[in-house]
């Protein structure tokens, strides 16, 4: 690899380093960062290659101190190079709680994340950092790129007036799901492929968290149902919903959740941003396709497109919804296939 950036980098860790090093790439992600793997004296780091002028770094570096001081063990910032958009970070390994996700593990593994996720929604800034307000207007925004990038961009459909207010009745729902529910701090991507194990000092692992730099203020089911119906597997309905119950009394007993809030409301509030989720995450995946040539987030449309399907159909005012995403848009990607 010899692309400017890369060697930019190579010429920061050198200064670091006070050596020449090799770092291999390991990942980029969902976004424009790189993330590679550099050893020295049998010490493993991960440098973040973030393009200041798309995703600056120091948003990230506040939040690994915040989160770290709650007691998250977060990659931790070692060196940071602002300017350049390159961080030296702590290794928290390469085991995704993904990967060890089965039917007997699933429910203890979840339940600590769930409980770990308190942390998240405690932390709503300090007087480093402000979080930003996932608001009507954001969530908007996200139901566009669905719009835009899946229904016209991919797949070519023109909506018909009909059709745009069934749509428009639809977004609205969500819209107004979001606002009505509670706000906490929101990591904003909390699934299996975000959470690391991470063994301690004496062997034993626990949960770390990666990925944390959008967070905002914003819904308090939100992180829960990104967790509990994840994008890349999914789980039988009675464990997301005992789970979801836990998480539904947890909130009530930290005051995050009003007491007049019935588990009902609660489980709509979950359905509703759940749907909102996956319908933002099946246009980002088209959008990663087209804009940023990641073309693998493609297969992941498919199970976004059924969870989408499955839970409107449980509301009578989201049933028109439903049935237009199973006549229309899925018979429309498999058919692009």
């Amino acid at each position: 690899m010899s692309d400017l950036r890369f060697l930019q980098l190579n010429t920061w860790l050198n200064q670091v380093f006070g050596t020449q090093l090799h770092p291999s790439l390991i990942s980029g992600d969902a976004s424009f960062r790189r993330y590679y793997r550099v050893f020295k004296d049998e010490n493993s780091y991960i440098i973040m290659d973030s393009p200041p002028e798309l995703i600056p770094v120091t948003p990230f570096i506040k939040l690994s101190k915040a989160y770290g001081g709650l007691g998250v063990n977060v990659p931790q910032v070692i060196e940071s190079n602002v300017e350049d958009g390159f961080l030296l970070l702590s290794d928290l390994g390469d085991i995704q709680l993904f990967s060890r996700l089965n039917d007997e593990s699933v429910e203890a593994y979840y339940s600590q994340a769930l409980t770990l996720l308190d942390k998240f929604a405690a932390f709503t800034g300090n007087g480093e950092i402000g979080l930003p307000l996932y608001d009507s207007a954001f969530v908007r925004k996200e139901l566009d790129i669905f719009t835009d990038w899946l229904i016209k961009h991919h797949l070519k459909l023109v909506i018909d007036t009909d059709t745009q207010k069934m749509l428009d009745h639809a977004f609205g729902l969500l819209v107004t799901n979001a606002e009505e529910q509670s706000k906490v701090g929101m990591h904003r991507d909390y699934h299996s492929r975000n959470l690391m194990l991470t063994a301690d000092e004496f062997g034993t692992e626990q949960l770390s968290v990666i990925d944390f730099q959008d967070a905002v203020i914003g819904p308090v089911t939100y992180d829960a149902v990104s967790l509990l119906r994840d994008c890349y597997i999914r789980w039988p309905d009675s464990l997301v919903e005992t789970l979801m119950e836990k998480h539904y009394l947890n909130q009530k007993q930290a005051g995050l959740v009003g007491s007049s809030v019935s588990l009902e409301t609660y489980r709509r509030w979950f359905d509703l941003m759940g749907i909102q989720r996956h319908i933002k995450a099946a246009g980002i995946f088209s959008r990663l396709n087209y804009r940023d040539s990641k073309s693998a987030y493609m297969a992941d449309i498919p199970m976004t497109l059924i969870y989408i399907c499955d839970i409107s159909a449980r509301y009578p005012e989201l049933e028109r919804f439903s049935a237009w995403v199973a006549n229309t848009l899925v018979p429309a990607f498999e058919g692009k296939r």
